[in-house]
């Protein structure tokens, strides 16, 4: 029966800075909507001492260890014979994921590197995870560990060959495993205006302890909210419709989306079912707006064009910013995005435009406009509309809440919602 876990991440690049471990935030993730308890999250860098100390402490931890990492073709991956050594297995080479590799790189004509054939070998005894994105398979291993079994779960470091493992393979492996019948109903609330505190304030109450379990996230720029209930088949999923119902009507005027998205996923949604085509025009935010819609499948079926106008001279060319707004109220000015939205609506030919300009720092404030200033517009037929902002933090982080905001009144608009009640870091 599984019900405890440990997730074990390995690579210098983790323990030296240089690489953030997203993997071990998604599989917390994906564990606790199984229902898995997760013991530790054990971090270790490429040395066989460590990797040797995190296994065993891993298996005396949990009942499934989840290892990423370690798989590849080179001298410093040393996952798998890790693994080996500690369970008292030899290694063996599995011709089928031999032929797999040779396959995969003949697909893009390049002869195979001989140290790839690495990837194929396995601790005896192991069954292999297929990897259908990548020449590295993973393995899973039943230990026995006295009067109970370990298993051991080995996934790539890759991110997009990890996950879709996790989700075809692992999962169901966890869900047929745990030992109950029992279900887990999860919903996800994403919201964007409201602090993790005062999220966590506005629902207090609604769900008791016995109900489901209620848990928060804070991904800057915005805050996640998660509802999980246990129960039978069909009745935690009655009880998990019911719960949501009550905090929609408490955090409706933050919620923006339900399930795992994003904003710019939202208002392209949105954009493209009322048929809007949209302009940009950028100052502070260099680009970051146009970037994160552009991110999104199917961006050219609402995205005209994205501006960047970062001098005083390009807004005037190509936006047709007047010399007087610019000299009488500055460029971080709302005179100045009003100008700037409707110059770029007008030249680009779209029913709807948002423009931004501040001081993203850390230099270039002044007392009458500190770092961290910033001004957003909109434009349209029938809503012109702009605002100041006081905004805190360093660069990259004014830059993305800007274009947060900014995306924000695009999905308002889109909703036909009052931008004015979008009050965050109002000036």
């Amino acid at each position: 029966m599984i019900q405890k876990a440990v997730v074990l991440s390995t690579g210098d690049e983790l323990t030296t800075g240089k690489v953030v471990d997203s993997n071990s935030n998604y599989l917390a993730d994906k564990l606790h909507e199984n229902g898995i308890d997760l013991a530790a999250v054990l971090t270790v860098g490429d040395v066989p001492e460590r990797l040797e100390w995190a296994w065993r402490t891993g298996i005396q931890l949990g009942d499934v260890v989840i290892s990423t990492g370690g798989i590849g073709p080179t001298a410093d991956d040393l996952t798998t014979e890790t693994v080996a050594r500690i369970t008292g297995r030899k290694l063996f080479r599995d011709q089928n994921s031999v032929d797999l590799m040779r396959r995969m790189f003949a697909t893009i004509n390049r002869t195979m590197p001989e140290n790839n054939l690495k990837q194929a070998d396995f601790p005896e005894g192991a069954e292999v995870i297929p990897n259908p994105l990548g020449t590295a398979p993973g393995f899973h291993l039943a230990v026995p560990d006295g009067n109970r079994v370990s298993h051991l779960i080995v996934m790539p470091g890759v991110p997009r060959e990890m996950k879709p493992m996790m989700e075809n393979w692992v999962v169901p492996w966890l869900a047929k495993n745990r030992g109950t019948n029992k279900v887990f109903a999860v919903r996800i609330f994403q919201t964007f205006g409201i602090s993790e505190s005062g999220l966590d304030q506005a629902v207090a109450g609604l769900i008791k302890p016995d109900e489901g379990r209620v848990a928060f996230r804070a991904s800057f720029p915005q805050i996640s909210m998660r509802i999980t209930v246990e129960g039978e088949p069909g009745a935690a999923e009655h009880k998990l419709k019911e719960l949501s119902e009550r905090v929609r009507s408490k955090i409706s005027n933050y919620l923006f989306a339900e399930g795992d998205a994003s904003m710019e996923e939202v208002v392209a949604k949105l954009l493209i079912q009322h048929g809007l085509q949209l302009a940009v025009a950028e100052s502070c935010t260099g680009g970051l707006i146009g970037h994160r819609l552009t991110n999104i499948p199917g961006s050219s079926k609402f995205l005209k064009a994205d501006l960047v106008t970062y001098s005083n001279e390009s807004k005037t060319a190509l936006l047709g910013v007047t010399e007087e707004t610019l000299n009488n109220h500055g460029a971080v000015s709302e005179e100045c995005v009003r100008e700037m939205a409707a110059g770029v609506r007008k030249r680009i030919g779209a029913d709807v435009a948002i423009a931004t300009s501040g001081v993203a720092g850390p230099d270039g404030g002044t007392p009458e406009r500190p770092v961290g200033t910033v001004c957003i517009a909109l434009d349209s037929e029938e809503v012109k509309t702009s605002r100041r902002y006081q905004m805190r933090g360093t660069r990259d982080w004014i830059k993305l809440l800007t274009s947060q905001v900014a995306l924000d009144w695009m999905r308002r608009y889109a909703l036909k919602l009052p931008i004015e009640e979008s009050q965050l870091f109002r000036r």
